[in-house]
């Protein structure tokens, strides 16, 4: 009679409610939200503020800097004070910064918004981790940090749904309903089961300073490579040295920073100190290659995220309704995708499925870059985004699988760290790099067409302001030329010249991104070979 009751003892764990991983995964839908809702309303804050598309570009770089800066403070204080703890003070963080952002008045207090939330997404995105692995075990374990990949693609498609129409109203509305969603989260939060705080866990102050110096430099260097200069430094350049663009000096300073900032952290180590990331989440080949594949489908995914608002909107004029629509297919099915991944992990490797993941990222990408034309809802370019999506959904939810698998249920704070400096680096330069491309390929056209171009006359190219050409649509350009008295066949040729880079400028970056899933090969191969399952227990790591 007493064996039964011994056998069922478990089943509490097993069967633990569902409550807290909605309130886990609505922390995630937060930060999601909120950064899937800063392209879709380009459009009104362009208006609003009177400032170039890629003022928005910057915004996601802010909120992406403050994450990825300061993640792993983040969770070393989740750990010391306690996951629940620090979550609400994130939340009511995070609550403030969409205030500040609905409330701005300026740009530049908007991008102050944004670095806010990015503060706040830094003591969040460590303890989602840590939340899952204090409330479940075995199967629901693995399925909750399952639907915690997912929640992210569900809160970028209600952002591109409910967004795309709230901001033809007015673009501040979008971020006022992330106000209400962060003001019942903290309501919500007090259901979660209470975590020990661990007064033991030091700061390590040094690697503080170390890793957040290197993302600062390196999501500043990216952000500017087109104001700075790839090479040779620009007009708008803060400084040079002997010529040369401080943006990619920056980012070489910051490459070498993070480097001394592992090797500080093997030191600590080795004195017995705890370093502000634990190392056996990094010291595993196969935990790289999961890191490395991560960052680049993030990237892969911000800079599609940012080039097709910018197209619909900017160059077509298009609302943000339209971009809502245009994006749908590329959504849904990233959302659908992310959850039914998990399908497959009984069936096959981590290496197999990133593999055929990245294939379809870059013949998704490759098949963009041919078909692309101006009008974005036509039948090639759904299939494109389609396809893109079933990769960018599957490796997602799989490659932070792989992470968490990989390391022992105390160190899940740690896990969601690297997977914060991952994602949100990943995002800025994926955003940056987008962004300097697409505007370069589009200024080098321009300049190339209309050097020698009769028609084109001097009052002409300095109303469209040659030095400093960025996206825009016909309409506007119209209006310009036609200020500075341009004749009808002027006006036609510059609109030509106009609809062609522009165009050129975006197959570019399409076939630079299907490039770029080519070479996630090559890490691919160096991903695990078992199949997934729980955050393994402490006792199979120990020393």
């Amino acid at each position: 009679m007493s064996q039964p009751a011994s056998t069922s003892a478990p089943a509490p764990e097993q069967n633990a409610s569902w409550l807290p991983m909605i309130v886990i995964a609505m922390g995630q839908m937060l930060m999601s939200f909120n950064v899937a809702a800063l392209p879709v309303s380009m459009g009104g804050m362009v208006a609003s503020f009177n400032t170039p598309p890629t003022t928005v570009g910057t915004a996601i770089v802010m909120y992406s800097l403050g994450v990825s800066g300061f993640v792993m403070l983040g969770g070393k204080l989740g750990q010391r004070f306690g996951s629940k703890v620090f979550f609400q003070v994130a939340v009511a963080l995070f609550l403030a910064a969409m205030i500040t952002m609905v409330l701005s008045p300026t740009a530049g207090v908007m991008l102050a918004g944004q670095a806010l939330a990015g503060f706040a997404g830094a003591s969040l995105v460590p303890s989602l981790v840590a939340l899952i692995a204090n409330h479940y075990k075995g199967a629901q374990q693995a399925k909750a940090v399952g639907w915690l990949g997912s929640a992210r693609a569900i809160a970028g498609v209600l952002a591109f749904v409910i967004v795309g129409y709230v901001a033809m109203i007015n673009w501040r509305l979008a971020f006022g309903l992330l106000i209400v969603h962060a003001s019942v989260l903290l309501l919500l939060s007090f259901k979660l089961k209470p975590s020990a705080p661990n007064p033991a866990v030091k700061i390590d102050a040094l690697g503080v300073i170390l890793s957040a110096t290197a993302v600062i430099l390196i999501s500043f260097g990216f952000n500017n490579l087109r104001n700075w200069g790839l090479t040779l430094a620009q007009p708008a350049a803060p400084f040079d040295l002997f010529g040369v663009s401080p943006a990619p000096l920056m980012i070489g300073l910051g490459i070498t920073i993070f480097l001394a900032f592992f090797l500080w952290s093997h030191r600590q180590a080795t004195k017995g100190r705890t370093p502000l990331l634990a190392l056996q989440v990094i010291d595993s080949p196969k935990e790289w290659a999961a890191v490395l594949t991560l960052f680049l489908i993030v990237a892969t995914e911000a800079a599609i995220n940012f080039t097709v608002p910018l197209y619909i909107q900017i160059i077509q004029g298009r609302s943000s309704a339209a971009t809502s629509v245009a994006m749908m297919p590329f959504m849904l099915t990233v959302f659908f995708t992310a959850i039914l991944i998990v399908r497959f992990y009984a069936k096959f490797a981590p290496r197999t499925i990133a593999r055929a993941a990245f294939a379809f990222v870059a013949v998704g990408a490759l098949w963009l870059a041919f078909v692309v034309k101006n009008d974005w809802s036509v039948l090639p370019v759904i299939l494109g985004l389609i396809t893109v999506g079933l990769g960018q959904g599957a490796l997602v939810t799989l490659l932070f699988n792989v992470l968490v698998t990989s390391s022992p249920k105390e160190l899940a704070g740690d896990v969601g760290a690297l997977r914060g400096v991952t994602q949100n680096l990943a995002a800025a330069v994926g955003t940056a790099v987008m962004g300097t491309l697409v505007v370069g390929v589009l200024s080098a056209g321009v300049m190339n067409r209309v050097t020698d171009n009769p028609l084109i006359t001097a009052e002409m190219k300095a109303e469209v302001n040659l030095d400093s050409i960025n996206f825009l649509n016909n309409d506007r350009l119209k209006e310009r030329l036609e200020a500075a008295q341009a004749t009808p066949e002027q006006i036609t040729e510059a609109v030509r010249i106009n609809s062609e880079t522009r165009l050129q400028a975006l197959k570019i970056g399409f076939f630079v991104l299907a490039c770029l899933a080519l070479f996630a090969l090559v890490p691919c191969g160096w991903l695990p070979d078992y199949r997934p399952g729980e955050i393994p227990a402490p006792e199979p790591r120990k020393a």
